[in-house]
């Protein structure tokens, strides 16, 4: 990661100890990682001030460098199988990761360690890595540095900067197999991909990465939100609730004690930022989040591809569809069961011969929220509540090509027509975070009713509230059931990581 590739490994492997147990381990990561972070930001203010470079010593003993967690498993016997989808090995030997922030990713950390520790015999080492931090990952929350004193070109001849040619999907992506003698990865994403993700989610949600929640929603049109906030400040006027806060787009931050929360949120610089995102914050860190990832499958794509960094328990999407069918009526529910890829944007990282197959847990919550917010049960449920394909287009105007396109909805039995929820399911799949799609029909292009204006206002003002409640009533489900019960097996592959 850095423009020497100064560390030496022997230097750092004298660094490595043991450790008794998985919050030991977590806590020292935590030390290694807040020293490395401190010396980077001293060493740029001393250069930024006029001061020479770092030394070619330092930077060869790793004083800025990620810690690594280390877990050893070498078994006398064959290893045991184990059923559950995460938290277990499919082979002997080293396995390692960069950790960064620690003391974001704790509670993972020593859920996914004790995991591992509880089923088999394991060493617990950390330690530093050959791997640097990046400069620019460390200047937030970093006083008195001027960064216009010197150029990029300049410090990136002294400091360690980010090699994008190291950062990549290879891993989740299956390019990158284990190689025999080698260590083994922990978990998906390394440091270096990790900080790089949580910067993006800052710049393009406007909400600080550290306030997203275990359970996130999506959807594509602002009234969601608006329902979402008048409901989210409620729930933490309750004293009896678990969320202590909501976190929104433009670094706003509203509690009960707060005056005015609704009007403070709405008043927000919230329109600067391309995805905004909403988190009602529990004290456990198993909130909500929503985010307006507005309309299109590249933004649904570059979300899911950072957000998916933090390990969420799974992603849904709650958005708007054309119905396909003429049974459908306006306002009617769509809970996809297959998606025909027509959004491209995966198409290199995720073939679309790749089935996408749906998440069972995540179906039957989604089916008995409907029945729950709607009252709706049995064949009234059925008429208002269907499962089936939605197909997903990067082209909102795939209806000017009618005569080209009937054909394909025809084979495919597609029941809805949208341009996020095949992207968000797929990449799901691509990166292991469950998923789900609830869709609302607000409109019927091929039956001749179309979203205009007029008939697009009614039906917004009768079927936001109650979507949005089936969303979050399926969020409630989930967290009742817990996240060894939500982490379906069919995400995961014959060569995995230990950590979900």
């Amino acid at each position: 990661m850095s423009s020497l590739n100064a560390v030496s490994t022997e230097a750092v492997s004298k660094t490595f100890k043991r450790a008794a147990g998985a919050a030991e381990a977590v806590d020292r990561l935590a030390e290694l990682y807040e020293s490395s972070v401190n010396a980077l930001r001293e060493e740029l203010k001393i250069y930024l001030d006029g001061g020479p470079p770092p030394s070619e010593a330092d930077r060869f003993a790793g004083v800025f460098s990620y810690p690594e967690l280390r877990i050893i498993y070498r078994p006398e016997g064959p290893v045991p199988p184990v059923s559950r989808a995460f938290g277990k090995f499919s082979e002997a030997g080293v396995y390692s990761q960069t950790i960064t922030h620690p003391d974001l990713f704790r509670n993972y950390l020593i859920e996914q360690i004790e995991l591992l520790a509880g089923e088999y015999p394991v060493k617990i080492e950390t330690g530093l890595s050959t791997q640097e931090i990046p400069f620019s990952f460390v200047l937030d929350g970093a006083d008195g540095l001027d960064m216009d004193a010197a150029s990029p070109a300049e410090l990136v001849r002294h400091f360690p900067y980010v090699d994008l040619a190291s950062v990549d999907d290879a891993l989740p992506n299956g390019d990158r197999p284990s190689q025999p003698g080698a260590a083994r990865p922990l978990s998906l994403f390394d440091a270096p991909r990790t900080d790089y993700s949580l910067q993006r989610i800052r710049h393009y949600t406007g909400a600080p990465f550290e306030d997203v929640q275990d359970f996130i929603l999506f959807t594509n049109y602002h009234r969601y939100v608006d329902a979402f906030v008048e409901w989210a400040v409620e729930k933490i006027k309750d004293p009896d609730t678990e969320y202590v806060a909501l976190s929104a787009a433009g670094q706003i931050r509203v509690d009960a004690t707060t005056e005015d929360p609704v009007a403070e949120v709405s008043n927000a610089p919230w329109r600067r930022f391309q995805m905004p995102a909403y988190h009602l914050i529990s004290k456990d860190g198993r909130g909500i989040t929503l985010v307006n990832i507005g309309v299109g499958p590249s933004n649904a794509k570059t979300i899911t591809d950072h957000l998916a960094v933090l390990r969420p328990e799974c992603w849904m999407m709650v958005g708007h569809c054309g119905g396909l069918r003429h049974s459908q009526r306006l306002g009617d529910y769509v809970l996809a069961h297959a998606y025909l890829r027509y959004d491209s944007v995966l198409d290199k990282d995720l073939p679309v011969e790749i089935p996408i197959p749906p998440i069972a847990e995540i179906q039957v919550a989604l089916q008995k929220a409907v029945e729950t917010v709607s009252g709706d049960e049995g064949e009234d449920l059925k008429r208002r509540l269907r499962t089936g394909t939605v197909v997903t287009y990067a082209d909102r105007n795939w209806e000017l090509r009618y005569n080209q396109e009937a054909r394909r909805i025809n084979q495919s039995r597609s029941i809805a027509v949208d341009m996020e929820s095949a992207t968000i399911a797929a990449n799901g799949f691509r990166l292991r975070v469950p998923y789900g799609t609830l869709l609302c029909v607000s409109d019927k292009p091929l039956h001749g009713e179309l979203k205009l204006p007029g008939a697009a206002n009614l039906f917004y003002q009768r079927s936001v509230s109650e979507h949005l409640a089936a969303g979050i009533e399926a969020v409630e489900l989930l967290k009742r059931e817990g996240s060894a019960a939500l982490h379906s097996r069919k995400l995961r592959s014959f060569d995995e990581p230990p950590f979900r």
